[in-house]
């Protein structure tokens, strides 16, 4: 192939120097316009064939007409071709060279293009990797977005193994992201939960404080109280889940709870014993029996009184009926026991003059009534001096309720107006039942009202907006009773599983499953009576022991066997050969997965010391791998070296140049180089090994003209001829010296003389009938013509021959060179 393309693009050869060209009489020449037709059509039919790389440069630059130039360069692709016939054709052919100009301009752009997407990719993952290892968590969230939007759009040019290293530091990065998250969450869950007791200790404090300044005249609200105490235990409880609390803030919590449940425990044994103290408070004390007196003692007993909290008027009776002497007190007991009480009665008389000054009325009212008490412990001669005192400023307090009760009036009224607003308007229980307290805590805030009627406006407007509440409340009621039938529903189940499950071949996944959604279920099962909760939280604590004990122990298991994962995985990062390290690592992922239930915090410590056995010895890979890559990087060096040396080498040079340069070629280590690299030492050896034969092509039909001459002119020696050329003259036949001649031409392709186109054309096709075609290939034509020049030179010694015809016959096989 290689001898017919340099045909179409190179002309003969001039002789070898040093041996001048026999004069040999010239055919006829062909007309030009058939050379040029004919060399037009087989170049035409080179580009329709789909020719190669090399062959598309050589029509670009060789080609006959400007179409076939410019369509044989619009198929060269390969940029080195496309420099050599931009070179070549930029005198030649500006047609061919604007056109390769361009493709060249939109090769090196398309190249920048890939060069700066490679140099994003390579960013990217540099800087997801970064990011990764960054202890930087300010705006970690945004920055691994904009990375992942950055990679959405040079993500399909990315390698297999660039979109890995990419997607690995991504998967770090979402699991910072997502333990970042987590200690945040943790932290707002502390602040919260510590803003929550503050407030809980604030509430509890605030509400102990307005006890202690409650009337004696009113009793607090047994609801009121008991909701407090419920919600705030429930609240603390929230507020200390799974959190440290401070010691002194427990103590205190504890404290100020027990005070507040002491407080509650007295009111509702009050309101229980209502009866009782109404029947005491009938009771004359000069009148009162030993029984008496004792039953007033256990009442006072059991209804408990905390201390330091004035008591309601209601149990006055209660307290001076126990509080009368079994037997006569001594004279100067009696005495001390007047002094004091004259000593705190003045002091407090002093205290309500400061008070009624400063126009406090509610201190006011509780420093009367104290004084009031403190009068009533006097005897009639210790008393008497403090009766004008007492009755004097009884009347300055009386003006200054009139007052309080003038400013304060259109205060109430407008309560008053906005309770009948809010009776009228529809509006959700809970919310309701909470403004309405609201506008009450206003108007004892405001120290109450002297005018019954309004104060019966008030309360008739409160019992009215209250009334929608009732029946929710009743119904919130039906809901506990829901909840706790529903609680105890979800025990009996729960027991059932229990004692009905086989631990040895259950699956565990299910079972924490049930146990998760017990427990969503138990606490979406609420509110529940706190009283009737007891015995039914008991039961489901005792059945989460039971329930939790063999799946703690599945995971212990569980968490040995991927504990031997680890250390496995920790053996094989110096484990060699390095790919059956990997295809173990493999494997123990596959088995990591395949272990069942673990606790989360132990799961999370043993992944992480999986994944960075796993990391280590994939990482072994990278690094082999980038050796492995640079290696090949400086063998492609040497050997782009050695090609550029020996690209100048060709069969022009002598025998001794070229096997240098083969042996040269064939000294480089291929398996290290690139591919591109490899494929261009394949081709530089074949073109020089192509050139060798060459060379010897040359030689060779150098030696068969000479023979040929030797026989026209008769000084042919028969003992110099090659021992094969009787085989090969044999194959050829018993031909005469014109057919030999014409048979070369015809191999040769070249033209016959017109007068012996009518033999030619009779010998083609004998030729054609013999099975042998218009054009063979180089190889089969060599022979062929070896074996007419051997039949030319064997011929009897006595056998003349035309010196035209063995000019002819060197000419065919200075075509053979030439091609």
């Amino acid at each position: 192939m290689a001898a017919f393309l340099q045909k179409l693009f190179k002309s003969r050869k001039p002789a070898p120097s040093g041996r001048k060209a026999p004069d040999r009489p010239q055919p006829p020449a062909e007309p030009v316009e058939d050379k040029r037709a004919e060399l037009r059509e087989e170049q035409l039919q080179m580009l329709q064939g789909t020719p190669s790389q090399e062959i598309a440069a050589n029509l670009a630059i060789e080609g006959s007409t400007a179409d076939i130039r410019l369509r044989a360069a619009d198929l060269v692709q390969d940029g080195d071709l496309l420099q050599r016939v931009q070179k070549q054709a930029k005198s030649r052919d500006k047609g061919v060279y604007q056109l390769v100009r361009q493709k060249l301009q939109s090769i090196r752009e398309e190249q920048a293009v890939k060069d700066a997407v490679s140099a994003t990719i390579t960013t990217l993952i540099r800087n997801a990797h970064d990011q990764a290892k960054s202890d930087d968590t300010s705006l970690f969230e945004a920055r691994l977005d904009t990375l992942l939007n950055q990679w959405a759009k040079v993500e399909a040019s990315a390698t297999p193994d660039q979109l890995s290293a990419f997607l690995k530091s991504v998967h770090r990065c979402r699991e910072r992201l997502a333990e970042v998250k987590a200690v945040q969450d943790a932290e707002k869950l502390e602040i919260e939960q510590r803003l929550q007791r503050e407030e809980t200790l604030e509430l509890i404090s605030q509400t102990m404080n307005d006890l202690r300044q409650q009337p004696t005249d009113t009793l607090a609200s047994l609801a009121s109280l008991d909701a407090l105490q419920k919600t705030q235990e429930n609240r603390w409880l929230e507020a200390t889940r799974e959190t440290h609390v401070d010691k002194q803030q427990q103590k205190s919590y504890e404290a100020s709870m027990m005070a507040l449940r002491n407080y509650t425990n007295a009111i509702r044994h009050i309101t229980q014993s209502t009866e009782s103290l109404l029947a005491i408070a009938e009771i004359m004390i000069q009148d009162a029996t030993p029984e008496d007196q004792k039953r007033a003692s256990d009442l006072l007993v059991e209804i408990n009184w905390p201390e330091g909290f004035p008591a309601p008027d209601t149990l006055d009776p209660a307290i001076k009926l126990a509080g009368k002497p079994k037997a006569p007190a001594k004279a100067t007991e009696d005495h001390k026991q007047q002094q004091a009480s004259s000593e705190s009665l003045k002091t407090t008389l002093d205290q309500l003059e400061e008070a009624l000054e400063a126009k406090r009325l509610k201190s006011s009212r509780e420093l009367l009534k104290s004084a009031q008490q403190h009068l009533k412990s006097l005897d009639h001669r210790n008393s008497k001096g403090f009766q004008a005192r007492i009755q004097l400023l009884t009347g300055q307090l009386r003006e200054l309720t009139d007052w309080q009760g003038f400013a304060t009036e259109p205060k109430q009224i407008a309560l008053c107006e906005q309770m009948e607003y809010l009776a009228e308007q529809s509006m959700e229980p809970e919310a309701k039942s909470e403004r309405i307290k609201d506008l009450q805590k206003e108007w004892r805030e405001l120290g109450g009202s002297s005018d019954r009627l309004l104060w019966a406006r008030f309360k008739q407007a409160s019992d009215k907006a209250y009334e929608p509440c009732k029946a929710y409340f009743k119904a919130k009621s039906g809901l506990k009773q829901a909840n706790l039938d529903k609680r105890k529903t979800i025990c009996a189940e729960l027991e059932l599983f229990v004692d009905g499950a086989d631990w040895s071949s259950i699956d565990w996944k299910a079972v924490e499953h049930i146990l998760q959604t017990a427990r969503q279920e138990w606490k979406s099962a609420w509110p529940v009576e706190f009283r009737d909760n007891r015995q039914v939280q008991k039961q489901f604590d005792g059945l989460l022991k039971k329930l939790e004990a063999p799946i703690e122990q599945e995971r212990q298991k569980n968490e040995a066997l991927k504990l031997a994962i680890v250390e496995q995985a920790q053996a094989l990062t110096t484990h060699e050969p390095l790919q059956e390290a990997m295809n173990k690592a493999k494997a123990l992922q596959s088995d990591w997965k395949a272990v069942g239930i673990t606790r989360h915090r132990e799961d999370r410590k043993l992944w992480q010391a999986f994944r960075k056995a796993c990391d280590e010895i994939f990482a072994r890979r990278e690094a082999q791998r980038t050796e492995q890559e640079h290696a090949a990087k400086e063998a492609d060096s040497a050997a782009e070296t050695l090609l550029q040396k020996v690209a100048g080498v060709d069969s022009d040079q002598d025998e001794q140049s070229l096997a240098k340069a083969i042996a040269d070629l064939r000294s480089i280590d291929v398996a290290q180089t690139s591919a591109a690299v490899r494929e261009q030492v394949e081709q530089e050896k074949q073109r020089l090994s192509q050139a060798v034969a060459a060379q010897k092509l040359k030689a060779g039909i150098a030696e068969w003209q000479a023979l040929v001459l030797a026989r026209a002119v008769g000084d042919l020696a028969p003992d110099i001829l090659p021992d094969k050329w009787a085989a090969l003259a044999e194959n050829a036949g018993e031909l005469d010296d014109q057919e030999i001649v014409i048979r070369a031409e015809i191999l040769a392709g070249i033209p016959s003389p017109d007068a012996e186109q009518t033999k030619r054309m009779a010998i083609q096709v004998q030729r054609l009938a013999a099975g042998m075609g218009s054009t063979e290939k180089t190889d089969n034509a060599m022979q062929g013509i070896e074996g007419l020049v051997a039949g030319w030179c064997l011929k009897a010694p006595d056998e003349g021959a035309d010196l035209s015809l063995a000019n002819r016959l060197n000419r065919a096989l200075d075509s053979l060179i030439a091609g």
